[in-house]
């Protein structure tokens, strides 16, 4: 590591790297994953509860961080449970977000290929992404916050608006009736609908960088709250739209939904390639965030120069991305990261700030 001033970023950037990091892949196929648990008209009530959780644990987060405000979770663990267990668990952090990395980049070569790039091999598209994100990190956690300023705010207002102009093939009964078969298949949805929330748990690299530390609660819960609203109206445009047993049947429901409908007279009349378009703005994001924290785990574990990682994770990234060979793989690998990386996180988290408060450890301001 070198010893320049910690970079900063403001609350809002703090906001919108949650933001960002959670609305990734799982918005194009949520409507089809909490379709096939809940199978009632209800997975909009699903997606509600579901969020909940994911709030209770990343204020826990925010707790453990306000202990240790200038450290990240590579460096607090090795404190609280010692330098070899920590650099264990440091380790498998790191490891968790380098899967992330290469399911994200190869999500966006396999929705960018069949639809805009017919024919073109899938390592043929990731590269240039890797490059180009290579480029974009060597300017920091401050470039990279610049950026996500200006793709959340594009990304979302499109979605939305092209969402809601599909309102005519909207049909209300599909989702009625409201709790027709009582509310155990809710709950049943509620597990699909958690993991859909995964990367609130950036937070556990990113206080450290915070101007406002003391904001760190009010961040969490508009990370989190937005994408709640962000995926309740998804889930209910599309289901109405399709119907459950049409959005079980999608592979990507969403963008089956913009393929929907067409409206004349405007500059464009079919939305879907648009749509892809700029969502994969919004699948870059979720790369690069993946990409920095890895390469700042390993920067801080080693305590190197975080540049020697930018270029050493690269190949590893691409070896990951090219390890599922078809798409059902990758929808498998997807699930396994959705469930596995938020719930070790959320349990380390949780036994990080027991285990810091009965031993007394805190940093020493």
């Amino acid at each position: 590591m070198n010893s320049r001033p910690i970079d900063r970023i403001s609350t809002t950037q703090a906001t919108v790297f949650i933001i960002n990091y959670v609305l990734g892949v799982g918005i194009l196929t949520l409507p089809r994953t909490v379709s096939e648990k809940v199978k009632t008209p209800d997975v909009w009530i699903s997606v509600i509860l579901g969020g909940l959780i994911p709030i209770v644990i990343a204020l826990i987060m925010v707790k453990l961080c306000e202990r240790f405000p200038n450290k990240t979770i590579y460096q607090f663990s090795q404190e609280i449970i010692g330098k070899w267990l920590g650099s264990i668990l440091s380790g498998l952090i790191i490891v968790l977000f380098l899967i992330s990395s290469g399911y994200q980049v190869r999500v966006m070569a396999d929705t960018i290929g069949p639809y805009l790039l017919q024919g073109t091999p899938s390592w043929a598209i990731i590269m240039p992404f890797l490059w180009i994100g290579l480029y974009l990190i060597f300017g920091g956690i401050n470039a990279i916050a610049r950026m996500l300023e200006i793709i959340f705010p594009i990304t979302v207002i499109y979605f939305l608006v092209i969402m809601f102009l599909g309102f005519k093939t909207f049909e209300i009964d599909h989702l009625r009736p409201v709790l027709g078969m009582g509310i155990m298949p809710v709950l049943k949805g509620i597990t699909a609908t958690v993991f859909s929330y995964s990367g609130y748990e950036i937070i556990l690299v990113i206080y450290m960088f915070m101007q406002e530390q003391h904001k760190a609660k009010k961040v969490v819960l508009i990370g989190i709250l937005i994408p709640i609203i962000f995926y309740t109206v998804t889930v209910v445009m599309v289901v109405g739209g399709l119907s459950i047993e049409g959005a079980v049947l999608q592979t990507w429901p969403v963008i089956t939904y913009f393929r929907s409908f067409e409206i004349t007279g405007l500059i464009f009349e079919r939305f879907d390639s648009l749509l892809i378009a700029i969502w994969i703005m919004q699948i870059f994001t979720s790369f690069i965030i993946s990409y920095y924290a890895a390469s700042l785990g390993l920067a801080q574990l080693f305590r190197k120069n975080i540049r020697l990682f930018y270029w050493a994770v690269i190949p590893i990234i691409f070896i990951v991305a090219m390890i599922p060979e078809n798409i059902n793989a990758l929808f498998t690998l997807g699930d396994w990261m959705g469930k596995f990386v938020p719930s070790i996180l959320a349990i380390t988290s949780t036994l990080l700030l027991v285990i810091s408060i009965v031993r007394g450890k805190h940093e020493k301001t």
